[in-house]
């Protein structure tokens, strides 16, 4: 079996069983193994055994590592890359380090094993392969609501933390009523939940809940808009005259019982041009 001089480790996101062999070998027999948080990976190593040393990797030291593990790497040591949970480079450090590596010719491979995404959609029913992972939202309402219209037409995946749920499913709800989602939490622990139902259903059923555990979302496509195509002669109509997108859906909403920000969504989409 070929060696490398970097391995990227999946480490399992939940249940410790889904560890796969090789991870362990590959574990066992590198020098060192680059870290999140060695607390959480120690406790890994020790169920399974394995004794080899931990060296801290996070966002806050990554670029200053960088020199260092090449260092030793061309001194002959082999290191091996693991995030808390799941695969390393998903929402985790260790971009920085890889493309670094590469421009020093360093043999780099990865494992397959654990990614919360994977095994999340693996269990959504969905039409199309297609979706877009954006990792973590932003902070700002506003930024949310940016993400939401320019994914609209395409099944959207990302990370939530369980204090901030509750907020995303309503902001959703406001942007898009009635929208179906799926949400994942506990993924292959004990209490694993995975729901898909409308956005509006979802937040009243986490509304009295206190919400636990790592938690993946996905926020399904948009219809094609069937019902606001109808009026593309019109919206044209009003463009010649001027007015803005966010009046025309104000107009559209008034006169015609359409949902202001669906229609809003639409236009700003380009798909009635």
């Amino acid at each position: 079996m070929r060696e490398y001089d970097f391995y990227i480790v999946p480490t399992p996101i939940g249940n410790l069983g889904d560890i796969t062999n090789r991870a362990i070998e590959v574990l066992k027999s590198v020098d060192i193994i680059a870290c999140e948080d060695s607390r959480n990976t120690q406790k890994l190593l020790n169920h399974f055994s394995i004794g080899t040393k931990c060296v801290s990797y996070h966002k806050f030291n990554e670029r200053e590592r960088v020199e260092y593990f090449i260092k030793l790497i061309k001194e002959g040591n082999k290191i091996a890359l693991v995030s808390d949970a799941g695969t390393p480079l998903f929402c985790d450090p260790g971009a920085i380090l890889v493309r670094e590596l590469k421009k020093e010719n360093i043999r780099v491979t990865s494992l397959p094993g654990a990614n919360a995404v994977v095994t999340f959609l693996s269990q959504i029913p969905r039409d199309e392969e297609e979706f877009c992972f954006i990792g973590f939202l932003p902070k700002s309402e506003t930024q949310i609501t940016d993400i939401l219209y320019a994914h609209k037409n395409i099944d959207t995946v990302f990370y939530e933390s369980p204090n901030r749920l509750k907020d995303t499913l309503n902001i959703i709800s406001e942007v898009f009523p009635g929208r179906m989602v799926s949400v994942g939490r506990e993924l292959t622990k004990v209490f694993e939940e995975v729901l898909t139902d409308t956005v509006e259903n979802l937040s009243e059923y986490f509304s009295d809940k206190e919400i636990k555990g790592e938690i993946v979302t996905l926020v399904h496509k948009s219809s094609e808009h069937a019902e606001i195509r109808e009026y593309d002669d019109k919206i044209k109509a009003l463009r010649n005259k001027k007015y803005s997108d966010k009046d025309i859906s104000v107009i559209l909403s008034t006169l015609y019982d359409l949902n202001k920000n669906e229609v809003y969504g639409y236009l700003i989409s380009g798909k009635n041009n």
